[in-house]
């Protein structure tokens, strides 16, 4: 596989997920920056933090997922950028997984107030990103 990434015909396959990669966590981060109450009360329905750390998440995890995903798509700290993604994904799951299993019904606020589909398919998003964030890891390690 690698053999293939390295040459010319494919080596823009790992860039172009990069740039899709990154672009969905900067506009994920955008809705989120743009109406902080509205994720603030996202947060407070997984009934998991309570305040002020809820607040101090919905202010700050925004701008993490903004400058992580730039990162990705610029190559300058891809590898901390990736990194940082990866392991926001496993929270969430684990976050969305937990909240699910109460029997919460609750909107996730992955993209601010956009509804992305019921608990299950938010899961099955994330475990998809997640997927893809584990291969751009592996991939930009392996062909360094």
């Amino acid at each position: 596989m690698l053999a293939i990434l390295r040459t010319n015909k494919w080596r823009w396959l790992p860039l172009a997920s990069c740039f899709l990669f990154g672009a969905v966590f900067v506009f994920a981060g955008a809705l989120k920056v743009k109406d902080p109450a509205q994720f603030l009360t996202s947060i407070r329905g997984f009934q998991m933090v309570p305040d002020p750390f809820a607040a101090w998440l919905a202010l700050a995890l925004p701008w993490l997922e903004i400058f992580a995903g730039l990162a990705v798509i610029t190559g300058w700290l891809r590898h901390g950028g990736l990194l940082l993604l990866n392991a926001t994904l496993v929270v969430f799951i684990i976050a969305l997984g937990i909240a699910w299993a109460r029997g919460l019904n609750i909107e996730c606020g992955c993209f601010g107030a956009v509804k992305t589909g019921t608990m299950v398919q938010e899961i099955a998003l994330d475990v998809v990103l997640l997927l893809v964030g584990g291969w751009l890891s592996f991939i930009f390690v392996r062909l360094r």
